[in-house]
């Protein structure tokens, strides 16, 4: 395990219109992190997901995944970061309605050229949807295509898996099974998680705890 963080913002600013909805923020993330971001509605939650899954641009500052700073590299070689570096796991899923529930979790390994179908199937019987795999996301409930999604996010093992309200749509037993299975790929895999959500039920369940206000990341 590395001492460099595995995921860092420094230094990073976002303006959208009079308002700086990410201001100077810096954050580390470390290989080991069990991090969660709360705060209000419009606090900026979503945009930082998105900041530190080099899936916006900053209007300043950098993002470093394993020690390159994804502005200083070509569009393709940030693609490259994302698939081998990042999962993730977005609030509205994402999923295509056209593919199977196994077809999606299995794009990402597609993408890579590695398909690993036994790691798959245990991803799919630990989140409890082995049953899911042959239908598609318009057959299934909100809680089941988050489940997917997560499979999805976690099929390349990534260094660390980004996760947007992974659990808004789930009820309490399966919110504890889909974070137990996180957790439990964080340790066998050594992948750091971080999850932004105002879910109140997750507090006691993250070491690693912020609060986003006013564009400012503050640690509880």
């Amino acid at each position: 395990m590395s001492d460099d963080p595995v995921l860092a913002a420094r230094d990073v600013s976002v303006v959208r219109g009079d308002r700086r909805v990410l201001d100077g923020l810096s954050v580390e993330v470390p290989d080991d992190a069990r991090m969660l971001v709360r705060g209000a509605s419009g606090a900026g939650k979503s945009t930082l997901f998105e900041v530190l899954g080099l899936l916006a641009t900053p209007d300043s500052g950098s993002v470093v995944v394993r020690g390159t700073d994804a502005a200083s590299v070509s569009e393709r070689e940030r693609a490259a970061l994302r698939r081998d570096h990042l999962g993730f796991v977005f609030q509205s899923f994402r999923l295509i309605d056209d593919l199977t529930a196994y077809e999606n979790a299995r794009a990402p390994q597609e993408h890579a050229g590695d398909v690993d179908e036994a790691w798959l199937d245990t991803l799919f019987d630990r989140l409890g949807i082995a049953d899911l795999a042959d239908r598609t996301p318009p057959t299934l409930s909100g809680g089941e295509r988050q489940r997917v999604a997560i499979a999805r996010a976690l099929a390349n093992r990534p260094s660390v898996v980004l996760a947007d309200e992974p659990t808004g749509q789930l009820d309490p037993e399966t919110t504890d099974a889909v974070l137990e299975t996180l957790f439990a790929v964080r340790e066998t895999f050594d992948t750091a998680l971080v999850v932004v959500s105002h879910d109140p039920q997750l507090g006691e369940r993250f070491p690693d705890r912020f609060t986003l206000e006013d564009g400012v990341l503050r640690e509880e």
